[in-house]
């Protein structure tokens, strides 16, 4: 897994999250944010093995 990639949409996702106020707490925004970004960058690989890109 690209490194690069991981902390790119951990931090992109992170930074959008913060527009989302019912989640909380802007740190608790963009723990969650970053985590959902974490989780994007792992398994697009897998996701463009299936659909074959």
């Amino acid at each position: 897994m690209d490194v690069t990639a991981l902390v790119f949409y951990a931090i992109v996702c992170g930074v959008l999250s913060l527009s989302g106020p019912r989640l909380g707490r802007p740190a608790i925004r963009f723990g969650i944010g970053a985590l959902v970004g974490v989780v994007a960058a792992a398994i697009l690989p897998s996701i463009r093995v299936v659909v074959g890109g």
